[in-house]
């Protein structure tokens, strides 16, 4: 029982660790080129303007479900000493995932929250919400605003919003925009020629065995040995776990570790395969059949075809209507 304990503790501390990616530099690039720099090129906590007439930039960073994007980007934000609070605890970065419903004014509600100022009066029109929350954004001499989930905010009020969002990056107390979400995100932004210049974009990458095989073996090894397992001898398991993961990296590490809690949970000494079936199976709720990780010819298995048919249901036929 100790021996459990101590495994789903170090388990624990595990789940905290930050794998480090090339991904991590990539995205650390995007952020910087974002901030002014003094005379000596050191970065300073002010947004840069690119133009004289006193414009900052932005950047997307899109990615499927489950890839990993919100932790790069919070990663991200975190490791720059730049944008680290100021002494007296004001912040350089506020950051706000999108709220539900997601409306131009619930965001807007939900950012001020997020910047200190509770009371806004949820009655006030939205666009005069937004000042406040521009003169907010002033006062604080807030850098940068990172909003994740950016993509379930243009389902409504797209127009206020993209309107909303150049306004911000406009001006002598113009802000760096951040935008984190889906490839849903990116097709909005390119919608509007005016946001889409002020936007660079970076894409997650889908996981292939050939790019990123060894660098997963690693991972599992080390993220075992933190816990006192063996890790996993099969030669195809990773390929079946990017699989299973519908290739994006967060997901197969959040698989790699319910995998390890039935290991630790069966007292094992080794990681094994029907451990990543158990974890599949809980996560999915699928037979034996249809799991990747005992199916022969896995590679032939749509996980996500019953969401697809879910939100694209076949048309009926026309045919014996009356």
């Amino acid at each position: 029982m100790e021996d459990f304990v101590n495994k789903d503790a170090a388990l624990d501390a595990v789940r905290k660790l930050h794998i480090g990616l090339d991904w991590d530099g990539e995205a650390a690039l995007h952020v910087k080129r974002l901030l002014a720099r003094d005379g000596e090129g050191h970065l300073l906590p002010t947004a840069r303007f690119f133009t004289k007439t006193g414009e900052t930039r932005g950047m997307m960073l899109v990615g499927d479900p489950g890839s990993g994007k919100s932790h790069l980007m919070d990663r991200t934000l975190t490791k720059i000493p730049e944008l680290a609070p100021a002494d007296d605890g004001v912040p350089r970065v506020i950051a706000c995932p999108v709220p539900s419903p997601a409306t131009f004014k619930s965001m807007t509600l939900a950012l001020l929250e997020r910047s200190g100022y509770p009371d806004a009066n949820p009655r006030q029109e939205a666009w005069s919400l937004w000042q406040l929350f521009r003169h907010r954004l002033s006062k604080l001499g807030v850098a940068v605003l990172w909003i994740d989930e950016a993509q379930d905010l243009f389902c409504a009020d797209r127009k206020a919003i993209l309107r909303a969002l150049k306004s911000l990056m406009q001006g002598d107390d113009a802000v760096a925009v951040i935008l984190s979400g889906t490839e849903d995100l990116a097709q909005v932004i390119r919608t509007d020629p005016q946001v889409k210049r002020r936007f660079t974009a970076m894409v997650l990458p889908e996981l292939t065995e050939a790019a990123h095989g060894d660098m997963f073996r690693t991972v599992m090894a080390d993220y075992c040995a933190r816990v006192d397992l063996e890790p996993p001898v099969e030669a195809d398991l990773v390929a079946r776990v990017f699989h299973g993961a519908r290739y994006r990296f967060g997901r197969a590490v959040e698989l790699l570790l319910v995998a390890m809690e039935f290991a630790i949970a069966r007292n094992a000494e080794h990681l094994t395969i029907d451990d990543f079936a158990s974890a599949y199976a809980m996560n999915e709720a699928c037979v034996a059949s249809q799991n990747v990780f005992y199916a022969n010819h896995y590679l032939l298995l749509k996980p996500d075809a019953d969401e697809e048919a879910v939100a694209f249901p076949k048309r009926r036929s026309g045919k014996g209507r009356t």
